[in-house]
């Protein structure tokens, strides 16, 4: 529950009754009637508790055509819904989202099935809420100021930043230092290196991403006279405040949201934006995003993140340059040494630099929520850009606009080359999303949870230049409480499982090959006979075999939408989940790269990024160069794996257009490769025996 919104799904058997998250023994989130005990069920969630999808599927296509009209309205539109014989068990499921509602004797009814193979129940010791709320649903005063309490202070950036920057300089001066002292580098040279990278990587930095935007990316620096009038007065009074030139102001033409800046100094940066970061935002979104951008360049972010990656950069040459050296005897020692000592300081100013641009983004966020005066604006942004729960309201409202000739700053926006009537048109029809202007909770809560409760998640946060979305959002709603502002969303779940089990298997399954290669080329080379080294080769492809055959999980890729996929929090990049999504392609992956070979598609509730691959390169950079362009704004069908790491995605086996269908071959090769492998250390060792 966020705020004093209440839940926008009411029980189609007990009237006005709201339907609660509940959240099920196999870790997946449903909604539940506490009062009738019935469980909704969103398009395709039934799959996560079928232990045959096959059946699943072939069970509920049957039923579907022998569908007959009903008189239970869908909790999701209000509308009837279908009355269907699944295995016996008759349920109601809504025509237009595809979700299932099971009354409580039915729920036991299908799970009791033998045909069904399912495995659902309810976790009713998982009671998640950890805050009280009001009658209404509503956070009262005290809650809020409670939860506000929680929030961490952000450390004086300054301090933090200088401190910082002086301990690894001292570190890298240390390393200089012994390198002339024993002799391996003049001191000489130790200052040039210094100077030399600090100039071209300062200087020349920004000058080279402008010419690589120019050329590589579909790219326009415009005017600000061009920008939207809201837009252009928001950035003048936000510079003006601050002592800050106008921005140079950059727009990547692609579907994709995205935002970021770069420059020397706050007074020559560039922010660039692409069009989907406006099509798929509000205008105050655009407004906090933009903000946040602002803010890096205000305080500075530019130049001292430039300044700390010099450190491990110069670690690293300094490693580089010791290790191809040659010498014998007592210098050989020492320069190893010094050689293991710049490698650790690389290895520790990597972690100390993205630890710092961590801070910095939340110091950003900050900025964003103090010069908007709502911490929730640039959280519905970083929702929308970074789960993909993108919400329908400004291109419905625009397009309704267009249609009745009302078509307010179209010459700007035009000039500025964010807008297309087509587009907008297009995502109308494609983006039913996840609650409208508003989000829905409950998504987002879902999405929320891999974040939270993934060990994957801290992983990745400790090797990304950015918080998870969720710790950010977390931090936001925190600040909302403070400024007596209802949070966007406020997380009250208790945790049901650690999930580590899950992790440690995906890391052993991660090195199965190895493992099982090393050893067994150790137990071969243990017995001394020739034809058993073999062993190590028939462990590889083993180990190859068993990883495939796990990342890539088994299944019929039941049909799914975005939200429901965001829900699963027992995913990563090595445990997939089989799945098959219908949208429109809004945008390249990376956006406006002309040869990027991903992009991003939009269904009913959000957009998600797919990941198209294939065993060689080039042939990935073909496509993306020769092909993709061909799939802006198309329906596609498309079946691969759900991942997350940490950004959800979908790594593609085929992706069907119309008539047309474009196959990924990386699971088949893979499956080759390990079936070669072993094939060939066995033979090897009958060979040689």
């Amino acid at each position: 529950m966020v705020g004093n919104q209440s839940r926008s799904m009411i029980c189609p058997r007990c009237a006005g009754q709201p339907l609660a998250a509940a959240l099920t023994k196999q870790g997946v989130e449903v909604d539940q009637c506490r009062s009738c005990g019935g469980v909704w069920l969103d398009k395709g969630e039934i799959f996560y508790f079928a232990r045959s999808a096959k059946t699943l599927i072939v069970e509920l296509h049957r039923a579907e055509k022998e569908a007959q009209s009903g008189d239970v309205p869908s909790p999701a539109t209000g509308q009837p819904m279908q009355r269907l014989k699944v295995f016996g068990v008759e349920l109601d499921m809504c025509s237009e989202t595809g979700g299932l509602w099971l009354d409580k004797g039915e729920l036991q009814q299908v799970v009791a099935a033998g045909d069904a193979k399912l495995n659902l129940s309810v976790d009713e010791a998982a009671t998640r809420s950890t805050v009280e709320r009001s009658a209404d649903g509503s956070i009262p005063h005290a809650q809020l100021a409670a939860y506000a309490a929680g929030m961490k202070p952000l450390p004086n950036l300054f301090v933090r930043s200088v401190s910082l920057l002086v301990v690894m300089y001292a570190l890298l001066g240390a390393l200089l230092i012994a390198a002339v002292e024993a002799g391996r580098l003049q001191a000489g040279v130790a200052v040039l290196i210094g100077v030399a990278v600090v100039t071209l990587q300062f200087v020349f930095g920004p000058w080279i991403m402008d010419l690589s935007l120019g050329w590589f990316y579909s790219v326009s620096w415009i005017d600000p006279a061009s920008l939207p009038p809201w837009l252009r007065q928001f950035i003048e009074r936000v510079c003006g405040v601050h002592n800050m030139k106008f921005p140079r102001i950059g727009v990547i033409h692609d579907g994709a949201p995205n935002a970021f800046t770069y420059g020397h100094t706050p007074n020559n940066a560039r922010i660039v934006i692409t069009e989907g970061l406006y099509d798929l935002l509000e205008d105050e979104e655009v407004e906090a995003v933009v903000a946040h951008e602002i803010g890096h360049a205000v305080q500075w972010d530019m130049l001292i993140m430039t300044a700390a990656q010099l450190v491990p950069l110069i670690a690293y040459y300094l490693y580089r340059t010791l290790i191809r050296m040659r010498s014998r005897g007592k210098s050989a020692g020492a320069r190893i040494g010094i050689a293991i000592g710049a490698y650790f300081v690389y290895i520790v100013s990597e972690y100390l630099v993205l630890w710092l641009s961590r801070t910095r983004e939340y110091r950003a966020d900050n900025f964003s929520s103090r010069v908007t005066g709502n911490p929730n604006l640039l959280a519905r942004a970083l929702v929308k850009i970074g789960y993909g729960l993108a919400s329908r309201g400004k291109q419905k409202a625009r397009a309704d606009e267009e249609e009745q000739g009302q078509r307010p700053g179209v010459d700007s926006l035009g000039a500025l080359g964010i807008f297309d009537g087509n587009a907008a048109r297009a995502f109308t029809v494609s983006a039913v999303a996840a609650g409208g202007a508003n989000l829905n909770p409950d998504h987002l809560k879902g999405a929320m949870r891999w974040d939270l409760w993934n060990p994957w998640a801290k992983f990745y946060e400790l090797h990304s230049t950015h918080p998870l979305i969720a710790n950010r959002l977390d931090f936001l709603s925190r600040q909302a409480a403070s400024m007596n502002i209802a949070p966007l969303v406020l997380f009250d779940e208790k945790q049901p499982e650690s999930y580590w089990d899950e992790f440690f298997v995906d890391v052993l399954v991660m090195f199965l090959p190895w493992i099982l290669g090393l050893g067994g080329l150790a137990a071969g080379l243990s017995t001394g006979k020739p034809h058993l080294y073999w062993l190590g080769l028939v462990g590889l492809g083993a180990g190859m075999l068993v990883k495939t055959w796990f990342s890539y999980a088994s299944g019929d890729f039941p049909s799914l939408n975005v939200a429901g996929l965001l829900k699963k929090v027992k995913v990563s990049a090595v445990r997939g989940v089989a799945c098959t999504l219908r949208g429109t392609v809004i945008g390249r992956g990376v956006p406006g790269l002309i040869w990027s070979e991903d992009f991003v598609i939009r269904d009913q509730t959000g957009i998600m990024f797919l990941d198209y691959r294939q065993p060689l390169r080039i042939w990935e950079f073909l496509f993306g160069l020769l092909r993709r362009g061909d799939l802006q704004g198309v329906e596609v069908v498309a079946k691969g794996w759900y991942r997350r790491a940490p950004t959800p995605y979908v790594e593609l086996l085929t992706l069907q257009t119309g008539a047309t269908t474009r196959t990924c071959y990386v699971y088949y090769v893979k499956l080759v490769v390990s079936v070669v492998l072993v094939l060939v250390g066995l033979l090897a060792m009958a060979k040689m025996h």
